[in-house]
C-alpha cells in the first residue's frame, strides 16, 4: 500500500482533481479491502466559487473543508444520498475534490450485494452510487485518507496520460451564477481498472 502523501493534497485544487484520476480509492470494512479506480473527479475551489459549499463560509457541515488537506469530507445531499470529497489546499482554504465515480476494482463480491440488482457497470458510476457500493456514510467524516489503517484511503494506482483526461462543466449545480456554473472542473478519464 502507498497513500498518498498531504504534499498531493497541498496543491492547487483543479491539478489535484486532475491527478486523482487513476489513484485507487480503498474502504476496509472488518479487515477486508474494497476499493475502485477513480475515474471521474470535480473541483471546487474556495469562498469565491459560487458552487462551493463554503460559498457562504465556515459553518458546521462544511467545516472539514477549512481543516488539514487529505482528510474525507462526506455530506448528505437531497435527504437521501452521501458524497465523498478530499480536502485540499493549505488548512484553513476551503477546497475539496469530489469523487464522482469509481471503477470497482477489489470487493466486488461485497459491492455487488450492497448494490443488489444494479448491473455492475452502474455500481459506482456517481458520486451517491459510489459511496452506497463502499459503505460510505457520515461516520468517515473527517477520515484520514492519507492512513493505510484508516477505513478509508487513497493510494496510488495507474498511470493516467493526458490524451485520455476529459474535461467539462460541473453536474448539478444549476443554481450557481456563471462563470460558475460553466467552469470545466469535471475531469473524467477513460481508463478501465487493470488496465
Amino acid at each position: 500500500m502507498n497513500c498518498l502523501p498531504q504534499s498531493f493534497y497541498l496543491g492547487e485544487v483543479t491539478g489535484v482533481a486532475r491527478a486523482l484520476l487513476g489513484k485507487r480509492l480503498v474502504r476496509q470494512v472488518d479487515g477486508r479491502r474494497i476499493s475502485g479506480i477513480i475515474c471521474e473527479t470535480e473541483a471546487y475551489r474556495g469562498e469565491d466559487d459560487l458552487a462551493c459549499h463554503a460559498h457562504s463560509g465556515k459553518t458546521r457541515r462544511n467545516e472539514v473543508m477549512y481543516g488539514l488537506p487529505g482528510r474525507a469530507y462526506v455530506y448528505f445531499t437531497y435527504g437521501m444520498h452521501w458524497c465523498l470529497n478530499t480536502v485540499c489546499g493549505e488548512e484553513g482554504y476551503p477546497a475539496a475534490v469530489l469523487i464522482r465515480a469509481i471503477l470497482p476494482e477489489e470487493g466486488l463480491e461485497w459491492i455487488a450485494a450492497r448494490r443488489a440488482g444494479v448491473e455492475p457497470a452502474n455500481w459506482c458510476n456517481g458520486p451517491a452510487k459510489l459511496t452506497k457500493a463502499l459503505g460510505v456514510d457520515g461516520g468517515l467524516n473527517g477520515a484520514d485518507l492519507m492512513d493505510a489503517n484508516s477505513p478509508l484511503f487513497i493510494e496510488e494506482g495507474y498511470i493516467i496520460e493526458q490524451a485520455q483526461i476529459s474535461t467539462s462543466p460541473r453536474v448539478g449545480i444549476q443554481s450557481a451564477p456563471e462563470p460558475w456554473r460553466s467552469m470545466p472542473w469535471r475531469f473524467t478519464c477513460s481508463c478501465r481498472a487493470g488496465a
